[in-house]
C-alpha cells in the first residue's frame, strides 16, 4: 500500500475542489481518501506531498503514440500534403518492432507531462499493445478503419482480442475519416457498433476543405453521413472537430458524443481552432488530444491546456471565454470519460490508482492564488513530480521506471528512423 499525505487533493466528485485528504493506494485501486486516521496501517511506501498537488491524471484523447518516427521530419505542410506525401509512404515501411520502439518513446514523454492514458489510433497494433504493457502504461487502443486495410474483418478479431488482453489495454470502434473510409468499410464499422452496442470513432471535421469536399459528394456534412448510416447510434465521437456547422454541433449535443479537440495540432497544420465554448453551451462533452508528434510536434498536455483555452478567447473577442476550470476538467474527468475509463476519472475510493503529482513549489506555480488556474495558465512539464498508473510509479523527479532505461529507447528510436528513412 502506497500513502499520499502532507499536500492538496484535486477531486471532482460533487463539484471541482482542491482538498487537503490523505490518498491510499493498493494494487492498482485508490483505497482511502481522507481526513488523517489516529490509526495507521503498514504501508509500503509513503509519499510526503509537501504541500504539491494530487489530481487524477491527464487523458490524452486523441493520439498516435507511434509517430514520434515523423517528429520534426514532415513539417511546415498543408495537412493533405504532409498526409499523402510524407506520413502514409513512410508509414508503410514501420515493422512492428519499429512500432514498440516508437510507441515506447512516445510513452516516455506521456509520463513527463503527467499523462496517465491515451487514447491510440495506428497501426501494428499487436507491437503498440505489447509496448504499452511491458512499459505499464494504459491504453485504449481505437480501430482506424480506411481503404487501406487489406482485411478489414480484423476489426473485429482485434475488438475481441484487445479488449480480453490485459487490464491496461481496451479498445474502441472507429473509422480513420469518412475521406479515407469508402461506403461499404463504413457500414461494417456500424455493423460492428450494433452487434456490440459499441461506441465508434472519427477524425471528423478536421479542415474546411475536407467538410466541403463531403458536401459536395453526399450533401451532408462529415458528421451527418456518418450519423445517416447508424455511425453514432451508440455513441462515440469525432477527433478535432473544427468546422462544425451549427447542426453538426446540435447533432453532437443530441447524441451525447465527445468532441476531442487537438489545438496544437490544429494550428501546426493550419486547419483552424474549434469551437468548443459553442460545443460547451449547446452540451458537448469535451475532452483534449495532442494527435501525433508528426503533426504537433510535443506530446506535451501543458501546451494543449493552455491553448485550448486562450484560443477561445482570441476567436471570440472575449477574454472570459475558454474558462480554465472547464479546460483542467476536460484534461481529467472528459478525456477519461470520453475514452471509455470511467473508473480513472477522478480521486476516490474504488477508482484506478492513476495519479500525478505537481510540484507547486516551482517559481511558475507561486503565489498561490488560483492552483488550478496555475496550472492551464502557468503550468508545464517542470511541475510533473510524479506519474502513477495502475498503482506503479513510473515517473519521478526526472527518472522513468517503466523497464527500460530511455538512452537504449532514444539510440534504438533513432536507428529504426534510419532504417525507415533510408
Amino acid at each position: 500500500m502506497i500513502r499520499f499525505y502532507n499536500g492538496r487533493v484535486l477531486r471532482f466528485g460533487g463539484g471541482m475542489r482542491v482538498t487537503q485528504d490523505e490518498v491510499w493506494t493498493e494494487g492498482g485501486e485508490i483505497r482511502y481518501v481522507g481526513e488523517t486516521p489516529e490509526t495507521l496501517p503498514a504501508f509500503d511506501r509513503q509519499i510526503d506531498l509537501k504541500g504539491d498537488l494530487l489530481l487524477p491524471g491527464f487523458k490524452n484523447a486523441h493520439t498516435h503514440t507511434a509517430m514520434t518516427f515523423l517528429r520534426s521530419y514532415a513539417d511546415d505542410m498543408p495537412l493533405q500534403d504532409w498526409l499523402y506525401k510524407q506520413v502514409f509512404p513512410h508509414e508503410a515501411k514501420l515493422t512492428p518492432d519499429m512500432v514498440y520502439t516508437f510507441t515506447r518513446l512516445g510513452i516516455l514523454e506521456y509520463l513527463s507531462s503527467g499523462i496517465t492514458a491515451s487514447f491510440d489510433m495506428y497501426v501494428k497494433n499487436d507491437a503498440y499493445a505489447a509496448a504499452n504493457i511491458d512499459s505499464g502504461f494504459r491504453t485504449v487502443i481505437c480501430s482506424g478503419l480506411n481503404n487501406f486495410d487489406a482485411d478489414p474483418e480484423n476489426i473485429e478479431r482485434e475488438y475481441l482480442k484487445f479488449n480480453a488482453l490485459h487490464e491496461l489495454v481496451s479498445y474502441q470502434l472507429g473509422i480513420h475519416a469518412e475521406y479515407t473510409t469508402g461506403m461499404e468499410r463504413m457500414r461494417y464499422a456500424v455493423e460492428l457498433a450494433h452487434k456490440y452496442k459499441a461506441p465508434c470513432y472519427a477524425h471528423l471535421c478536421e479542415t474546411k476543405a475536407e467538410v466541403q469536399d463531403c458536401i459536395e459528394r453526399c450533401g451532408m456534412t462529415p458528421p451527418q453521413l456518418l450519423d445517416s448510416i447508424g455511425f453514432f447510434d451508440y455513441g462515440g465521437g469525432g477527433f478535432h472537430c473544427v468546422w462544425m456547422s451549427r447542426e453538426d454541433i446540435a447533432l453532437f449535443a443530441r447524441r451525447k458524443l465527445w468532441a476531442v479537440t487537438n489545438p496544437c495540432s490544429n494550428l501546426k497544420l493550419a486547419s483552424g481552432i474549434a469551437p468548443l465554448d459553442e460545443l460547451a453551451a449547446a452540451g458537448v462533452p469535451l475532452a483534449i488530444g495532442t494527435d501525433g508528434a508528426a503533426s504537433n510536434n510535443a506530446l506535451d498536455f501543458f501546451r494543449e491546456m493552455y491553448l485550448a483555452s486562450t484560443l477561445q478567447k482570441v476567436t471570440r473577442e472575449d477574454a472570459a471565454a475558454g474558462g480554465a476550470d472547464r479546460v483542467l476538467e476536460m484534461a481529467c474527468v472528459g478525456g477519461a470519460r470520453a475514452i471509455g475509463l470511467r473508473d480513472c476519472d477522478d480521486i476516490a475510493p474504488g477508482k484506478r490508482a492513476d495519479l500525478t503529482v505537481l510540484n507547486l513549489r516551482r517559481p511558475n506555480m507561486q503565489p498561490l492564488h488560483n492552483i488550478l488556474r496555475n496550472i492551464v495558465y502557468a503550468g508545464s512539464k517542470e511541475n510533473v513530480r510524479l506519474t502513477m498508473v495502475n498503482g506503479r510509479v513510473l515517473y519521478e523527479d526526472g527518472e522513468f521506471f517503466i523497464g527500460e532505461e530511455p538512452e537504449k529507447l532514444y539510440e534504438q528510436a533513432n536507428t529504426a528512423c534510419r532504417r525507415c528513412f533510408s
